[in-house]
């Protein structure tokens, strides 16, 4: 009996012992948690003391940009595009349209007037999903945590990051109110299309302030948060409409709006302003950029906001684009890669309209302004610029005839030569000999020193065929080396600022206007020259830039094997410029300067210039020369006449092959470049 009842006392005391010892491990794990867990409380309470004594007035907190930004008007005071980091203006909440805030809250955190700066319900959602995705696609973050994000620290997504999240957003709490740090981060947050906070956004989208902004505008604005980027309505309307519908499902959800608010919003979704919305001048507002951002704004960028008045002219800037794509909807095939490049200026230089490429999105090269190709005949008034200031007269006469030049023989796009023709013919027939013949006679250098003087900056290449434009150029430049001579000889360098002035000050910082330009070839020779190119549209090449009521003078330019196609040409208001070709220079099929280009050229004039009334070029028509040049007669009617007009020819070939700094190679080895139909 003593063994059984042993036995059972054992018993019956070995769970009370297991017990006792589950319970003393349970206290020790227990009180090991909460030690550790009592330190990373006072870590996350120390830290968060940090943070609030680093804190300054929340205003200060508004713009966190790391630059400024170029807000860029038109000629009518409206802007028309926007580069760097675009801040609108500093706005609380009490500032903001009611719907904008609700429909933030609506979208990023329902119960931000309930907590502390950390949503517990949110962490334990976001947790679930995670482990459920196998990855880091949530976070649970409150508006507080946003801010501290914004504030402190990156957007990176990592476990650190979420953790230092915690002080920061409870020092936040601590030392601002609820509306002050709503404040903060409607003025803080990247809301994409380089804009930062709900202003910018407004502005940018919508042309309105964010105070004025409908339930529609504040759904899609809301809906920005989630991915700026990719939901920008710039980006794809059709994307950030359906976005704003969730956003307005949520916020009927929550009580904000009525369910006759959501189907309206639903049945009118928020559309872009016409400025936004047409994407006007973007190849403009880049080429401002890139000829001064380097130079005078990149430095002012670092401190303030700067605003720049431009030449920009968007009624002008539709004309050239609808009339590009009028041309090659009727014109050319579809499917043609083939791409063409206008600019439209005054004759002063001021730039009014680009278009650099066939592209209807942003372009992502700018043959306006960035590609160097041929001119081709396109130089040709240059040439002839520097005859005339040589002494040369446009109704003197020069045989079109085959000449050789240290082993470089040009020749006509035709293959033939007509014999005697004046310069003025010549031109308007776009003649290679006697181009050529008028650049050795004027001097190459003098060519190459008056292209440069005209506008020019790219190197010009020293040999003979200098005068049939292989050299390469800048359309954005060749227009204003015609906009120089229709400017009656006064350099018209191209322009598109007029004024830059810091954000708010109505004092400009710099004037960007060229003004007056320096006389680089007499008024005689300018008028001179147009009278010229009148011919070339008259009875040349360019007869298809012919403009009904309107004086029209212009040059056509097709380099070799049709790579290049121009036409450049003004009328008494504008001056504009057409290029034409493959981006990868292969050959054109079909087209010279005086055929498509011409046409784009007399299709964009048209609308440019509808509703004004014509006025006279700046011509000057030529006077025959008191002394003509006469031409050999082709049979000399004497042998002596034979034999003098022989030697003649043989010392002025003699005197022509010395004075000739070609280098002495093969025939052909400089291109050469054909003259247009």
């Amino acid at each position: 009996m003593a063994t059984k009842r042993s036995a059972g006392k054992s018993k019956a005391n070995g769970p009370g012992l297991i017990g006792r010892a589950v319970r003393g491990v349970f206290r020790l794990v227990f009180g090991f948690l909460w030690r550790i867990g009592a330190v990373i409380a006072l870590v996350i309470l120390g830290a968060a003391g940090f943070f609030y004594s680093q804190l300054p007035p929340y205003e200060q907190l508004f713009d966190g940009r790391g630059v400024g930004s170029v807000t860029l008007t038109d000629v009518n005071g409206n802007i028309f595009a926007w580069r760097g980091e675009q801040y609108g203006g500093d706005l609380s909440v009490n500032q903001v349209s009611p719907h904008l805030v609700n429909a933030v809250i609506a979208a990023e955190d329902k119960r931000y007037y309930s907590h502390i700066g950390l949503d517990p319900r949110g962490i334990a959602r976001a947790m679930y999903v995670n482990i459920q995705r196998g990855a880091l696609v949530q976070g649970g973050s409150t508006l507080t945590q946003q801010v501290a994000k914004n504030v402190f620290l990156n957007a990176e997504r990592s476990l650190e990051r979420k953790i230092k999240e915690v002080p920061m957003a409870l020092a936040l709490e601590a030392k601002y109110k609820k509306e002050e740090i709503l404040s903060i981060y409607l003025n803080r947050v990247y809301l994409g299309a380089g804009t930062y906070g709900f202003e910018a956004a407004a502005q940018r989208y919508f042309g309105k302030s964010a105070r004025v902004v409908t339930p529609a505008e504040s759904a899609m604005l809301a809906g920005l948060l989630r991915a700026p980027s990719r939901y920008a309505p710039t980006n794809d309307i059709a994307l950030a409409q359906g976005r704003a519908n969730v956003i307005a499902r949520l916020m009927f959800e929550q009580g904000y709006i009525s369910e006759i608010q959501t189907l309206e919003i639903r049945a009118n979704p928020a559309v872009l302003s016409k400025a936004a919305a047409a994407r006007a001048g973007g190849a403009f507002a880049d080429w401002v950029m890139e000829r001064g951002g380097e130079d005078r704004f990149l430095e002012l960028l670092k401190a303030a906001d700067v605003e720049i008045e431009t030449t920009f002219d968007p009624r002008i800037q539709r004309a050239a684009e609808t009339a590009l794509v009028d041309v090659f909807d009727r014109k050319v095939r579809d499917g043609s890669k083939a791409q063409a490049a206008i600019v439209v200026m005054s004759y002063d230089g001021s730039v009014r309209a680009i278009v650099g490429g066939r592209e209807k999105g942003p372009a992502r090269f700018n043959r306006a302004t960035q590609a160097l190709r041929q001119p081709g005949s396109a130089f040709k008034p240059i040439v002839y610029a520097a005859g005339l200031e040589a002494g040369l007269n446009p109704l003197q006469i020069m045989q079109d005839e085959r000449i050789n030049i240290g082993g470089w023989s040009p020749s006509n796009y035709n293959n033939r030569f007509t014999g005697p023709v004046s310069l003025k013919t010549a031109l308007a027939k776009s003649i290679n000999t006697v181009a050529v013949k008028v650049s050795e006679r004027a001097g190459r250098e003098k060519v190459r020193d008056l292209a440069q003087q005209m506008g020019l900056t790219d190197p010009i290449a020293p040999g003979p065929a200098v005068a049939l434009g292989t050299s390469e150029a800048r359309l954005v430049e060749m227009t204003g080396v015609y906009a120089t001579i229709a400017n009656q000889g006064r350099l018209a360098r191209p322009h598109g600022v007029e004024t830059i002035r810091l954000r708010g000050d109505p004092i400009p910082i710099d004037r960007g206007s060229q003004g007056p330009g320096d006389q680089v070839i007499t008024v005689e020779t300018a008028g001179l020259l147009t009278n010229m190119m009148q011919e070339v549209v008259q009875s040349g090449t360019g007869g298809r830039a012919k403009l009904e009521g309107w004086q029209v003078a212009g040059k056509t330019g097709t380099t070799q094997k049709a790579r290049d196609a121009w036409f450049i040409g003004y009328t008494a208001d504008y001056v504009t410029g057409v290029w034409m070709g493959y981006d990868d220079n292969s050959p054109l099929t079909g087209v010279t300067g005086g055929g498509l280009p011409a046409e784009i050229w007399a299709e964009v004039m048209r609308r440019v210039q509808q509703g004004r009334t014509p006025r006279p070029l700046n011509s000057i028509e030529p006077q025959v020369p008191t002394v003509v040049a006469r031409v050999p007669d082709p049979v000399p009617a004497t042998p002596q006449a034979r034999v003098d007009t022989l030697i003649e020819r043989i010392f002025q070939d003699v005197v022509r092959d010395l004075s000739s700094d070609t280098p002495s190679q093969s025939p052909g080895w400089e291109p050469q470049t054909g003259s247009d139909r």
